[in-house]
């Protein structure tokens, strides 16, 4: 029987909106994120992304609006919301000392968890690092730094996970790495709200994807739905469908400006 906590989005944001001085970062940004989902906010540098991701992890206190994570507030139900998410910053938090499973069983250790052991064995299969396990972390490449990364966020199986530009500085075979791993968490059922500034990131990974840009959302759908907003090009009578980069740069602009 499905309840009314699972009808309910994992992620709910409501006229969020966020102030450095006179510097406007957020303009009252609107949207959900289904559970299971594959969330992307699509921007370029500036555009508000990681001060939305802040502010739904409860690291930043919004000027205005509401949101929610797994149901709870985070204005008023922070720890509720700390205790249901993990995040994962644009540069691996690992300790390059320890290794893989050494830094696994810290983190199990640090949540309380019981068996930590068994819980860095089963991370290390599931990111396809165990003959790696026993290696220090400085020896991995950056790939496999960020799988760690990934790994470590999942101890303790929080239901969701903010990725704020996971793949930044990776070479494309670690990007493609990375990826998959991503798909991976959701299909086991985590959702997952992930910021990029890459297009074709968001092209492979997202089920829905928002274009954030000077603070404001300015669309949000599924890649099927955004290619819609252009019309197909035709090219020696053969139609060609828009890509998603037609569609930011019709909306942003090659210079910045929204159009």
């Amino acid at each position: 029987m499905t309840t009314n906590q699972d009808q309910r989005p994992a992620i709910h944001v409501r006229g969020l909106e966020k102030s450095y001085k006179t510097l406007r970062v957020l303009r009252g940004v609107d949207f959900d994120v289904a559970r299971g989902s594959i969330f992307a906010l699509l921007g370029s540098n500036g555009a508000g992304k990681t001060t939305a991701v802040k502010i739904l992890s409860t690291l930043l206190k919004a000027d205005a609006g509401t949101a929610s994570v797994h149901g709870f507030d985070v204005a008023t139900q922070a720890a509720d919301v700390r205790e249901s998410i993990s995040l994962t910053g644009q540069f691996a938090a690992v300790d390059e000392i320890l290794s893989g499973r050494e830094n696994l069983v810290l983190v199990a250790k640090l949540r309380h968890l019981k068996d930590p052991g068994t819980i860095a064995d089963e991370l290390l299969r599931r990111f396809s690092l165990t003959d790696a396990g026993a290696r220090k972390v400085s020896t991995y490449s950056g790939g496999m730094r960020r799988r760690l990364d990934l790994a470590m966020s999942l101890v303790g199986n929080p239901p969701v996970i903010f990725l704020d530009e996971p793949t930044t500085g990776l070479d494309p075979q670690a990007r493609i790495e990375v990826w998959q791993a991503v798909k991976e968490l959701a299909g086991r059922g985590t959702t997952v709200l992930l910021t990029t500034q890459y297009l074709d990131e968001a092209e492979q990974l997202a089920d829905r994807i928002a274009i954030l840009h000077e603070g404001r959302i300015l669309v949000n759908g599924t890649l099927a739905e955004l290619k819609q907003l252009l019309p197909p090009a035709k090219v020696e009578y053969v139609e060609k469908q828009p890509t998603l980069e037609d569609v930011f740069l019709s909306l942003v602009g090659a210079d910045g400006k929204e159009r």
